[in-house]
């Protein structure tokens, strides 16, 4: 997935009136503000109750759900490859946003303040913090892109990350 693919996809989205946030591989290095790595996939948060505008606009530009663990997480993709693996968000009056979890009673929490922006090319974007990618790369073995997006965050930001 290119600088330019995830350009056209936040463009399509917004244009479809839904609004969405990267996080990612692609969030780390728009908070960055350079691609560091190359990226097989775009991970977008969006609002849960968009959800139908996102997969509308979405298949209507040739992406076909390939996987379905809602209400955590879903993916869509184009034959070519270029994967958008989306993950719905519900929010509450003051910002902040709740996603699910496979374990229904520990939701994955996303305070309002970690909603910030980035920049891909000269564009800027929405995206989440350093503190809550840290947070939204837990509970899993990393790979190696994974270890390299940690300290990349830990090189600009300081911060402590858990791998």
């Amino acid at each position: 997935m290119t600088a330019d693919d995830v350009l056209s996809v936040l463009t399509l989205l917004r244009k479809a009136g839904a609004d969405v946030w990267i996080a990612g591989g692609w969030g780390i290095d728009a908070l960055l503000g350079a691609q560091t790595r190359p990226h097989r996939d775009l991970d977008l948060l969006h609002r849960a109750d968009q959800e139908p505008r996102v997969i509308e606009a979405l298949s209507g530009a040739g992406f076909a759900e390939t996987l379905d663990w809602r209400p955590v997480r879903f993916v869509l993709a184009r034959p070519t490859g270029a994967e958008i693996d989306l993950h719905p968000l519900s929010f509450s009056p003051d910002g902040s946003a709740l996603q699910s979890s496979l374990d229904p009673e520990r939701p994955y929490a996303y305070p309002a303040e970690c909603f910030t922006t980035g920049t891909i090319g000269d564009t800027t974007v929405r995206c989440i913090s350093a503190g809550q990618q840290v947070l939204f790369h837990q509970g899993y073995e990393p790979a190696d892109r994974d270890r390299h997006d940690m300290a990349r965050l830990r090189e600009k930001f300081g911060i402590t990350t858990h791998f």
